[in-house]
């Protein structure tokens, strides 16, 4: 259907090829791929990080709000712009979800000011997104925020896998991080995550919490390492399977050099829009020689008064997908009754933000094309 889709997955024979180990291994749940996955995204994450590989970044998510004891009456701290998964966690552990604003137009991070001045005695733990893999980059204040009043700080790490600030990755400043391996994500591996945490305890709570509390996994007792288990908490199966794992293993290796052509892909789109749709709005124009993005998606700012749903048909009509990253919490009907005041930058972005597409095979050709098709869709 699409000529130019919003995104296309890198993959080819060694992940193919990988897949039919796993499956010649005639073992699939959480096993040896599963272990070399967490061991190596740890190494490359460096900081001591210890990580555990979930089925995807909300059972990440759900399992740091556990971990950090968040229930009814409770209040958490998330982004007024990420996706609707920070909020579910929350209100699903009964506590309440409290949106902060972003930076500016320019800037869609979170605001560290909007996050301290809306931080009371009932907030437990606060979730900041790393916007479009742009790594927040005054995250160092709001660690030592968050250490000063006992809060726990969550990294929701889903666009940022491979980005860094002054030399240290995404998901290393935190208590806890989440990443995502959906398909659209930088690493792919159709469903998973991670989570990952500095904290020996922490990374024990998520192990039993991931796998229904039980002290062994299925492949120590197939291994014959034990004979039975004990259930030393209540857990749930939030685990990942070794087919994806194994395709984690494979996207690890072309992470980096599939973010640097995202980067190229993104100085392109930057450079042509600035000189073809001046009146396109671009966030993350100006970042700080220490931040190193992961390039996830790449979004912009329509025109006021622009007709978003148009334009999004017209690009349609030419095989062009676009999406929306993202609609605003007060315009869905659950969360709206949380949204008692207006967030000023976050509300106009999701009025007016269109995602265009972004991958590491798109060609500066296809570029050309989607912004010539967005120029006409403007008129």
């Amino acid at each position: 259907m699409w000529k130019i889709p919003l995104f296309d997955l890198d993959y080819a024979e060694d992940e193919k090829n990988t897949v039919l180990e796993v499956l010649e291994s005639k073992w699939l749940s959480s096993g040896e791929k599963t272990k070399k996955f967490e061991q190596e995204f740890s190494k490359y994450l460096g900081d001591n990080t210890l990580s555990t590989a979930v089925s995807n970044a909300t059972a990440a998510l759900h399992i740091s709000l556990l971990i950090a004891g968040v229930k009814e009456d409770d209040e958490v701290i998330i982004s007024g712009l990420t996706f609707v998964a920070d909020a579910n966690v929350v209100t699903m552990c009964k506590a309440t979800p409290i949106f902060a604003d972003v930076n500016s137009l320019e800037d869609w991070n979170p605001s560290v000011a909007d996050i301290k001045a809306k931080v009371t005695n009932k907030t437990k733990a606060i979730i900041v997104v790393h916007f479009a893999g742009y790594p927040i980059e005054d995250i160092d204040e709001l660690v030592k925020f968050c250490k000063e009043k006992s809060i726990y700080l969550i990294e929701d790490v889903a666009h940022a896998v491979g980005g860094s600030y002054d030399e240290q990755k995404c998901g290393t400043f935190g208590d806890m991080a989440c990443f995502s391996f959906f398909s659209n994500k930088n690493l792919s591996t159709g469903e998973g995550g991670m989570f990952v945490t500095k904290n020996i305890e922490f990374d024990k709570q998520a192990r039993l919490l991931r796998s229904h509390g039980m002290t062994s996994m299925t492949i120590d007792r197939h291994e014959g390492k034990t004979i039975s288990y004990d259930v030393v908490q209540p857990g749930l199966n939030y685990r990942m399977d070794e087919i994806r794992c194994a395709l984690g293993l494979v996207q690890l290796v072309k992470l980096d050099s599939n973010n640097q052509k995202r980067k190229k892909l993104v100085e392109y789109y930057i450079s042509t829009l600035s000189n073809k749709l001046p009146e396109v709005s671009i966030p993350f124009k100006n970042i700080s020689d220490k931040t190193i993005s992961s390039y996830h998606i790449f979004t912009v700012l329509l025109p006021k008064n622009i007709n978003r749903v148009n334009v999004m048909e017209k690009l349609k009509t030419k095989g062009i997908q676009t999406s929306i990253h993202y609609p605003a919490f007060k315009d869905f009907t659950y969360y709206s009754q949380f949204c008692t005041e207006s967030l000023k930058f976050a509300d106009e972005i999701s009025s007016r933000v269109l995602t265009l597409p972004l991958y590491p095979d798109l060609s500066v050709e296809m570029i050309d094309e989607v912004i010539n098709a967005l120029r006409e869709s403007l008129i």
